[in-house]
């Protein structure tokens, strides 16, 4: 699926920042799996000192961030998963801050941290490859958003590339 495909407006404006990291030519499975390497590279190169650094007191860490982004795609791909089975259930939003704030995850290793990252991603991308169109085009609804499958995935990709940006602009 092409990022082009996705009907837009299914989602709500907070979403869209995601989506609008991604070209319209972007291909599902491709970024999934060219967003692990950068993201992967990422990590292996940051220097364990720099894990704890926040750029300011009310902020995340770096590890706090990357946490996040590993949860926050946990999440999307249990909606995808649920959607694509066609239970008709609305799923429940989730508190990205409580997530983080019970993650422990300031005592964890980066190379830890690259390890769970590196096995979500690997779901995600079997996941994804599961799916065929008409399955990537199915809807269900969370957080009181109707979502699509293929929609679910793009916003994993997005999702990652909105925080690298930051993580790289405002952290390193």
């Amino acid at each position: 699926m092409e990022l082009s495909q996705l009907d837009k407006t299914e989602f709500k404006e907070f979403y869209g920042i995601y989506l609008n990291q991604l070209s319209d030519n972007t291909l599902l499975l491709d970024e999934l799996k060219r967003g692990k390497e950068v993201f992967k590279s990422f990590i292996e190169n940051l220097p364990k000192e720099k894990g704890l650094y926040r750029y300011d007191v009310d902020k995340w860490t770096i590890k706090e961030v990357l946490v996040h982004v590993i949860d926050a795609e946990r999440v999307f791909q249990h909606r995808a998963f649920r959607f694509s089975k066609q239970e008709g259930v609305s799923l429940p939003g989730f508190d990205h801050n409580t997530f983080v704030k019970n993650s422990r995850i300031n005592n964890r290793s980066l190379q830890g941290i690259l390890k769970e990252y590196s096995g979500v991603r690997d779901v995600s991308i079997t996941l994804f490859e599961t799916f065929n169109d008409d399955e990537l085009r199915l809807k269900g609804t969370a957080s009181d958003i109707q979502w699509s499958v293929g929609g679910l995935g793009f916003v994993i990709s997005g999702h990652q590339k909105h925080h690298l940006k930051i993580l790289q602009e405002k952290y390193i």
